[in-house]
């Protein structure tokens, strides 16, 4: 078993080596936080990827991801022997859980937070479809919000108003991201985009098969940006309700998920012919934006 502050430093490489849209343990965040921000991500980043990545049969996915929560629920570092004979001798979570666990017991964290994030994670190896706006919100509920929950009980705050004002910006961060990988996730199978929205736009999945971006499909990702919009005008003030370089923080990620949403919005969301992404300008602009910031009326 790893010592604690190796398990850290494997922790925050993780965090540093993996790509993502939005800022995780950045310089914005308190230096005693970062760590700690780092366990929990490579926590959720490494379960996140037995899910998504090639390479593994749906029943192999769903029994690492059971190890995830065995490990999560009983504070059990190492797997009694034998119980994954394939696994490396070190593995990602021989390295990770010691600092994760430590992280909970210093900041009380709720242990259904992070069963509820794996619950979400066996759910990508489950389940291809939506029907209805609430599954895709329940999906949030679980994949997204617990983090920014996370993060607020790290820096101090335990209130339900500011945890419903992440919820709804955690939530808009996840849509934000479905319509920016639609074409990956149609790829493999998976499409977020609820049937009760395709089909009131006269459209069908079908016609993805052909990378083809008709203006019925433009006017159905149209329908979802502008709820996702929405939730990030409902989640604004979780930015102005806390203090010092979280503040900061929270404004940055806020200001990263409208300017992709933007981004999405000028393309016509057609993810087929390019995949948005945000480059130096946009990190200039989100800065300015971060310091010029004002408070919701």
């Amino acid at each position: 078993m790893p010592d604690l502050q190796a398990s850290y430093s494997a922790c925050e490489h993780l965090t540093r080596t993996h790509y993502e849209n939005f800022p995780v343990a950045s310089r914005l965040l308190p230096r005693r936080l970062r760590p700690h921000v780092a366990a929990v991500y490579a926590f959720a980043r490494t379960a996140d990827d037995i899910a998504d990545e090639p390479g593994r049969a749906p029943a192999e996915r769903l029994a690492l991801l059971d190890e995830y929560r065995q490990r999560v629920t009983s504070r059990r570092v190492d797997l009694p022997p034998g119980a994954l004979p394939s696994r490396q001798a070190v593995s990602p979570p021989d390295l990770i859980f010691p600092a994760l666990f430590d992280t909970i017991d210093h900041f009380d964290l709720p242990v259904s937070l992070f069963t509820d994030l794996l619950s979400a994670f066996e759910q990508d190896v489950t389940t291809a479809r939506y029907q209805t706006w609430d599954e895709v919100l329940d999906y949030c509920r679980r994949s997204a919000n617990p983090v920014g929950r996370i993060v607020l009980r790290l820096s101090g705050y335990r209130s339900d108003a500011l945890d419903q004002a992440s919820d709804a910006v955690c939530t808009a961060l996840q849509l934000t991201n479905f319509w920016q990988d639609l074409a990956v996730d149609w790829s493999r199978g998976r499409l977020y985009v609820p049937a009760e929205t395709w089909q009131a736009h006269g459209v069908s999945p079908a016609g993805l098969d052909r990378g083809v971006w008709t203006p019925a499909w433009r006017a159905t990702l149209e329908d979802c940006g502008g709820r996702t919009r929405a939730l990030f005008e409902q989640g604004r003030a979780v930015c102005d309700g806390v203090r010092g370089r979280l503040r900061y923080e929270l404004r940055a990620t806020w200001l990263g998920g409208t300017r992709m949403l933007e981004r999405l919005e000028q393309n016509g969301y057609d993810v087929f012919r390019a995949r948005p992404s945000l480059g130096v300008t946009d990190g200039l602009v989100i800065a300015c934006r971060t310091l010029a910031w004002r408070r919701a009326s």
